[in-house]
């Protein structure tokens, strides 16, 4: 990908695994775009700087997460760019990012849809180069290991099952070779990636079923139960899943 640079924020974790993925695009001509500038890390946006020839055009954010996010304004104000984003706090400039926007740099252009499930904001971008090949970008909607959280109450199960059909249809009518996560490493094989994604949360529910039915009524309760197997250390944020979980069940069951 002559086009496409992964520059890897240095702050891994239980839930950024190696780091955040800032995604630099560049048009040799026109200049570069980054999606996701992740966290306020000095060396990190130097190296993202260090990339952008000739010049850094525009930042975009997939969602509103301070590891994707944080370094944002920083960035913008060293490269004199603006910011396009969901949430309108984080814009820097009138853009926002909004389904069926195009952004154009150059040859290469990327279309926006809107993704929510993770978060109410998250954006998934469609990239579209000179090779002729298609990628999608996803933030934290699809890693490229394990899987995401839905961030309740911010989250919302029911309107991720709906972003998990979009991406998959997109990946079936607009021939996506590749998805670009926000953590993790590329998935070079998408469709069967989107169907663990779905297979996974229909099992979670399964067990969540069952938890209930065996005497379990708080999502801590569930959460020690379902996830017992689980470093402790991602517990909390199985609890925001589960809590997503408790209400699809309250309004799908």
């Amino acid at each position: 990908m002559p086009y496409v640079q992964l520059i890897r924020a240095p702050n891994p974790g239980p839930m950024t695994l190696d780091g955040t993925n800032t995604w630099v695009i560049t048009d040799e001509h026109e200049g570069a775009l980054v999606v996701d500038p992740g966290p306020a890390i000095q060396t990190h946006l130097e190296a993202i700087l260090a990339v952008c020839s000739p010049r850094l055009v525009t930042i975009v954010l997939t969602h509103r997460h301070l590891d994707h996010s944080e370094g944002a304004a920083m960035l913008a104000e060293r490269a004199g760019c603006g910011v396009r984003a969901a949430d309108p706090q984080l814009r820097i400039g009138p853009d926002g990012l909004d389904g069926g926007q195009l952004i154009r740099v150059g040859a290469l252009s990327l279309e926006v849809f809107e993704t929510a499930g993770h978060t109410s904001d998250s954006r998934s971008l469609l990239l579209s180069g000179p090779d002729g090949i298609s990628r999608l970008i996803t933030g934290d909607m699809v890693l490229g290991r394990g899987t995401t959280v839905i961030t309740h109450p911010d989250g919302d199960l029911a309107a991720y099952f709906d972003s998990l059909d979009l991406l998959e249809g997109l990946v079936r009518t607009r021939n996506v070779a590749e998805l670009l996560p926000g953590h993790g490493p590329i998935v070079a094989d998408p469709l069967p990636w989107l169907s663990f994604y779905r297979d996974h949360r229909r099992e979670r529910l399964g067990e969540i079923r069952a938890a209930l039915a065996a005497g379990d009524r708080t999502a801590s309760e569930i959460v020690a139960r379902v996830y017992a197997n689980v470093d402790r250390s991602v517990w909390p944020a199985a609890e925001q899943s589960v809590r997503a979980q408790l209400d699809y069940l309250r309004e799908h069951d």
